[in-house]
């Protein structure tokens, strides 16, 4: 029975567990989507919400606090690994990120051009941002299911132009899919960020007040017609990343603490954790307490709330056509021939143990639009019910199949003989 048991417990506790939640969530949706029980599904969406306070207040349906809110929550943890990636990780060397960079860029031109190509002369042209994004959640959770065969260097690769595909996300919404601009409420939000980075100068700590200044800025920009998701990503530029107080000499502390008073050693180790933990830095603090609130309740509802699409009368217009080839081509094109061309040209090296074939599979494996082309495209369509449906369901088809082909391909790649550290 152990046996049988274990290899389900390994995978429970791997990195893919979070991506399972989220499309376990995405496959519930679209089966009561489709199911008798349809019309429970969508006046839930539509379930009107209220949030006053005094003389001021909110009157939004359901979905729109999911998309507008939590979703905030996942863009401030979105903005604080873009940060982190960018201050200490592997966007801090130039040199060093010149690939991801490149590769981030090719993976959201392309795929727009493809879409475009299908859409120049039809309605749905507004959607040219849904296929440039990357679902990193779903992309690194496909992978981990490879294990330890996964060089180190394509973990990272896969992950830093994730993040820099995320932050390319954020600027397509921010400038491009605004509306009806209120500029003395967008300046009232940008006032309050002045207050955010003000207090991480200081070198304020305390999260409650970043967090209170958020708050102001997601109202304000709600109110100004800018995406509020741009607001979390700008909070989290304030929140500092330098540690509260210096490390401790570990080994030292506790060599003497044994020697002093062995019989409080566990004593001692308590208020060593303690001390590690008042010594991360605010960034990490927040960082830490996000991740999981996003992984297994942020992403999964906001999944259940959008990948409910009624297939009936529903057809695979020029928008679903354009979404789903502009991920499943345009993305492992844009991302493996920019590589391709920059290796050659010099300018930047495939990581270490990484070949040709892995880069075309986490080419794929960037195709897995999901979360973040699903925000894009309530965004872009939020007048057309029925342009957005055309819109999830190329999305939802093309990330599927980028899913079972970027495991398929890296699956094979990975189990090949290495042709060289440069690839060549």
């Amino acid at each position: 029975m152990r046996r049988i048991v274990r290899p389900f417990i390994d995978f429970w506790n791997s990195e893919a567990r979070s991506g399972f939640i989220l499309f376990a969530a995405a496959v519930v949706a679209f089966a009561v989507a489709n199911s008798p029980a349809s019309s429970w599904y969508f006046e839930l969406k539509q379930l009107p919400v209220g949030l006053n306070i005094g003389d001021a207040g909110l009157q939004k349906p359901l979905a729109s606090w999911v998309k507008d809110l939590l979703m905030a929550f996942f863009f401030l943890l979105v903005g604080l690994e873009i940060k982190r990636e960018i201050v200490q990780g592997e966007l801090s060397d130039p040199r060093r990120s010149m690939l991801t960079i490149l590769a981030a860029l090719g993976g959201m031109v392309v795929p727009a051009l493809v879409y475009v190509l299908f859409n120049a002369a039809g309605a749905g042209l507004a959607g040219w941002g849904v296929p440039m994004a990357t679902d990193i959640a779903f992309a690194i959770g496909v992978l981990s299911l490879l294990g330890k065969r996964v060089p180190l260097g394509l973990k990272v690769f896969l992950t830093a132009f994730a993040i820099v595909d995320d932050l390319g996300a954020v600027l397509v919404i921010a400038f491009f899919y605004t509306q009806g601009l209120d500029l003395t409420a967008l300046l009232a939000a940008l006032g309050f960020f002045g207050v955010a980075l003000l207090l991480g100068r200081a070198g304020v700590t305390n999260l409650f007040a970043y967090l209170l200044a958020g708050a102001f800025m997601w109202y304000f920009t709600l109110e100004s017609g800018v995406s509020p998701t741009v607001a979390a990503v700008l909070l989290a530029l304030a929140v500092p990343l330098r540690r509260a107080v210096a490390l401790p000499d570990l080994r030292t502390t506790l060599d003497e603490a044994a020697r002093r008073d062995p019989e409080n050693l566990e004593a001692e180790m308590d208020s060593l954790e303690d001390t590690l933990r008042n010594a991360q830095s605010p960034l990490h603090r927040l960082e830490r307490t996000l991740h999981p609130w996003s992984a297994y309740f942020i992403m999964p509802v906001f999944a259940f709330f959008n990948a409910g699409v009624s297939v009936a009368g529903a057809g695979f217009g020029e928008v679903a056509t354009g979404a789903s080839l502009g991920l499943l081509l345009g993305k492992p094109l844009g991302i493996f021939g920019v590589c391709w061309l920059a290796v050659r040209s010099g300018i930047a090296a495939l990581p270490a143990g990484v070949t040709w074939p892995m880069i075309l599979g986490a080419g794929f494996l960037g195709a897995i639009g999901f979360t973040m082309s699903l925000f894009v495209a309530t965004l872009a369509f939020e007048g057309s019910a029925t342009l957005l449906n055309q819109a999830k369901i190329g999305v939802l088809s093309a990330s599927v199949v980028a899913a079972l082909v970027g495991l398929g391909f890296l699956a094979w790649a990975t189990g090949r003989q290495p042709v060289g550290v440069d690839g060549r």
